[in-house]
C-alpha cells in the first residue's frame, strides 16, 4: 500500500502561541475553536495550520526541543483509521523515512506517530476521532 498524497495540517512550533495566535488572526486568518494558550487552530485554502509551543511539537515527536534557528514546524497528513496510521507509517520506513515515534494513542485523544524524510522532515500521520475527513481530505476542524 503506498501512502496517499495528502497534507492536512503544517504545524509551526512557536515560542509564543498566544502571541502567533494574535499575528495570524490579524492577517484576517479565522481560528477554529476556542483560544488556548498552547495550541491554535486555523483554517486556510488548502489546509489547516496549527500553532503549537515549541516544546509540546518536539515532545509529540520524540525529539528534544529545537535550538535557535533550527527548522521548527512539522507536516501532517491525517487519515481515516487507527489502521491506516499504521500502513502509513510503514510505509514511509520501507521507502527509505525513519520512523522518529511509534503511533500511539496521545493525550488529546486521538492515535498518531511521526517519520522524517531522508531530509529530516518530520510527518506526522494522525488519526483524530474529533475531526472528520471532508470529501477533499482535511480534516472539518469545529
Amino acid at each position: 500500500m503506498g501512502v496517499q498524497a495528502r497534507v492536512s495540517v503544517v504545524t509551526l512550533g512557536v515560542a509564543d502561541v498566544p502571541r502567533a495566535r494574535h499575528f495570524y488572526q490579524a492577517l484576517g486568518w479565522p481560528l477554529s475553536g476556542e483560544p488556548e494558550d498552547s495550541v491554535a487552530f486555523f483554517r486556510n485554502a488548502g489546509s489547516r495550520l496549527a500553532l503549537y509551543a515549541l516544546e509540546g511539537i518536539a515532545e509529540e515527536a520524540g525529539q528534544t526541543p529545537a535550538p535557535p534557528g533550527s527548522i521548527r514546524m512539522t507536516l501532517a497528513m491525517n487519515v481515516e483509521s487507527e489502521h491506516l496510521v499504521d500502513e502509513a507509517l510503514d510505509a514511509a520506513v520501507r521507502a527509505g523515512g525513519t520512523l522518529l515515534r511509534p503511533a500511539q494513542t496521545r493525550f488529546w485523544g486521538g492515535y498518531s506517530g511521526y517519520f522524517a524524510d531522508p531530509d529530516g522532515h518530520a510527518w506526522e500521520v494522525a488519526y483524530n476521532p474529533f475531526w472528520p475527513l471532508g470529501e477533499d481530505g482535511l480534516p472539518e476542524l469545529p
